[in-house]
């Protein structure tokens, strides 16, 4: 075992140990060489259950990567052009109205200088979604709220189905005008409608199609498939100020069975090699192992280049569906890595300057938006010199 894959073993197994985690499982790689791959610590703390490497875990936000490659898929087809307005597949998003102020929606409305496009919807930048440099709720989040929107952590059998919960998006003004602010969210859930639409299937129909048969993605989905129903524990929340969790999904809960609403933006479960092998399609221009085409080459340049600006105080920015590092991490990712996190408890990212790609997958949900020491440790286990 390398220098590399000791720091990484000892990153996850002393998180574990330390009862931050009750388990997890990791994959890294470099150039298509599996540099470590493992598990530790068990599906339910203090029980004799271990986390196996092929254990199935809720990915959350990691989902939002996974269905970006299915939409940016249909426009090499010709299905979507990035530029076209929405409206013609999603007509309730037509003629919008847009808050004066996004603080104050007392200040009324006015028309949306233009449609939301396909690359709005992509970028985060449709005028509807989380705004982190707010006090939360900001006035945009109240009213997704008010009209019976789940905001909260994921919740997969919360959500109407998909014409329901457009409908219902549709009486909420936008927050900005297309194409001018990066908003959290919720442009990922409009894609996945977005993508079943222009398709022509549902959303996980066209997941299969488009991304997880050509990769080989058994244990993703909407839902545990059936096959890896074995492979799905408990998922915990984080230690309370008695130190004890709660389960925040049981083995048999949320994301037991298919939901009405496949969220594009945290909707998915999957596994380190699914993920793996979903990193490894965009670290090779987008061919699937036995070499067919899954996303053109340039398709996949513009997924991974940043598109937006800064969308945090950290060096982070966003790409088509994706976030992308602005600036070097010290001691860790280059800019231009490439990759998303997940608030249940997960991470994978690949920075294309050394090649490595990193995927963490545990099942305990973080406390708070900004990662915990385990994530940390990991990453600079994985990246650093």
């Amino acid at each position: 075992m390398d220098e590399r894959a000791v720091r990484i073993e000892a990153a996850v197994t002393g998180a574990v140990t330390a009862g931050e985690v009750p388990g997890a499982a990791w994959w890294v790689g470099r150039h298509g060489e599996v540099l470590s791959r493992g598990a530790a610590g068990t599906r339910t703390p203090g029980a004799a259950d271990p986390v196996a490497a092929d254990d199935v875990f809720r990915i959350s936000s990691m989902t939002k990567p996974v269905v970006a490659a299915v939409a940016l898929s249909l426009v090499d087809d010709g299905l979507l052009s990035l530029d076209d307005p929405v409206d013609a597949l999603l007509p309730e998003l037509a003629d919008r109205q847009v808050l004066v102020d996004a603080a104050d929606p007392d200040a009324g409305t006015e028309p949306a200088a233009r449609p939301i496009s396909v690359r709005d919807v992509l970028t985060f930048r449709l005028g509807l979604g989380f705004d982190f440099t707010v006090p939360w709720p900001a006035p945009g989040m109240a009213a997704l709220a008010a009209a019976g929107l789940p905001l909260g952590p994921p919740a997969p059998q919360a959500a109407p189905g998909p014409d329901e919960w457009l409908r219902r998006l549709a009486g909420v003004p936008l927050s900005h005008q297309p194409g001018t602010h990066w908003l959290y969210h919720v442009g990922a859930s409009v894609l996945g409608v977005l993508v079943a639409r222009a398709a022509g299937l549902t959303l996980p129909e066209a997941l299969a199609e488009r991304v997880l048969v050509p990769l080989g993605m058994d244990g993703t989905g909407f839902g545990v498939p059936p096959a890896a129903r074995g492979r799905l524990g408990p998922h915990w929340t984080p230690p309370g100020p008695d130190g004890a969790r709660e389960v925040y999904d049981a083995a048999d809960g949320q994301w037991s069975r298919p939901p009405a609403f496949p969220d594009g933006g945290d909707g998915l479960v999957s596994t380190v090699d699914d993920l793996a092998a979903f990193a490894t399609l965009l670290a090779v221009g987008g061919r699937a192992p036995d070499g067919s085409r899954v996303l053109g080459e340039e398709t996949v340049r513009a997924m991974t280049s940043e598109q937006v600006g800064p969308v945090d105080d950290e060096g982070g920015g966003w790409g088509l569906g994706i976030g992308v590092r602005r600036t070097d991490e010290p001691g860790g990712r280059h800019a231009g890595s490439y990759g998303w996190d997940g608030g249940l408890g997960s991470t994978w990212w690949t920075d294309p300057v050394t090649g490595v790609t990193a995927v963490l997958l545990t099942n305990q949900m973080w406390a708070s938006p900004r990662p915990p020491p385990l994530f940390e440790a990991f990453r600079q286990a994985a990246f650093g010199a």
